[in-house]
């Protein structure tokens, strides 16, 4: 079984002002000389990881990371109760990657993308072809309105009804009828601690739903007030517009990925993002090799899901 590579530092870092008044932290990981690839993260809003770099060969690859507009390391950052989100997007994300592309001047990389990270890979490789060598793709998510529903209105809360009920606690039972809509007016309240209960609530759901078994590191991360204000205020942003996509655009749009070579790994016991989202790509994708993973859930640290990213990163090194 594959796991992450060693540790590694960054051999170079910093800030890219990409307009609009947002300047987004980058780092590069590995190889100066080698295979030049980039990693996205979920969310939209969880930031970047060391764990992230070790994905990746440190002696055969060039990783570029990066936190997307309003989290992580980037600036403002969305805790900040002044910062408007009008300017971050789907579309202005991968025109951030093509920036990030120019500033490196390489014609092409790998693109590896987890979660919502699959989702901004998908958009961008539709988008760029010609600009992807290849794609792997995790946690498949595809923002269309039965995955969202499925997981902030009806469907995961059968599975987790105690912490179903940890999250509807912010919302009053005459809202409930449209729990990202009752949210985003919390998140938007100029009172911060109206924003910081409806955050963590928001947060905490996902982060106790993304492994197969309980893990209470990654609750913590979710409940910290910063990553959490973060997280949710951008998470639910981008699902009160629906990913900015017209509704099943990643999927229909799947014939443009033609000619890329790719890999897609799901878990099949993956609340957050069903099993059924990465099987209509793989439909709509069938050059891609898939893996559907028995005995996992969504993050990318269970075993048979590093197993196969891992086999898959190194297989396109070579």
């Amino acid at each position: 079984m594959r796991t992450l590579y060693p540790p590694i530092e960054p051999y170079d870092s910093g800030m890219l002002d990409v307009g609009d008044g947002h300047r987004i932290y980058w780092e590069l990981c590995g190889n100066p000389a080698g295979k030049p690839a980039v990693f996205l993260h979920g969310g939209p809003g969880a930031g970047c990881s060391a764990d992230h770099r070790r994905l990746f060969d440190p002696e055969r690859y060039r990783v570029l990371l990066f936190d997307q507009r309003n989290c992580g390391r980037s600036t403002p950052h969305a805790s900040g109760m002044d910062v408007d989100l009008k300017t971050n997007t789907t579309w202005a994300l991968v025109e951030d990657i093509e920036r990030l592309r120019a500033m490196l001047g390489v014609e092409r990389w790998q693109v590896f993308g987890g979660s919502w990270g699959s989702a901004l890979a998908l958009a961008y490789a539709e988008e760029h072809p010609h600009r992807v060598s290849e794609l792997v793709v995790r946690g498949v998510f595809t923002l269309r309105n039965e995955e969202l529903r499925w997981f902030y209105q009806s469907g995961a809360s059968f599975l987790f009804p105690e912490v179903w009920e940890r999250y509807l606690a912010p919302i009053p039972e005459d809202e409930r009828d449209d729990l990202i809509g009752a949210y985003a007016r919390r998140l938007s309240s100029p009172d911060r601690d109206v924003r910081l209960q409806a955050a963590r609530a928001w947060s905490v759901w996902e982060g106790s739903t993304i492994t197969l078994l309980p893990n209470e590191a990654i609750r913590a991360q979710h409940a910290e007030a910063d990553y959490a204000l973060a997280f949710a205020r951008i998470e639910n942003h981008y699902f009160e517009h629906g990913g900015f996509f017209s509704p099943g655009q990643l999927i229909a749009n799947a014939d443009r990925l033609r000619g890329i070579p790719g890999v897609i790994v799901q878990g099949r016991y993956d609340v957050c993002t069903p099993a059924k989202t990465a099987f209509d790509l793989h439909r709509a994708w069938p050059e891609a090799r898939f893996h559907l993973v028995d005995d996992a859930g969504h993050a990318f640290s269970e075993p048979g899901i590093l197993h196969h990213l891992i086999e898959a990163t190194d297989a396109f090194a070579r």
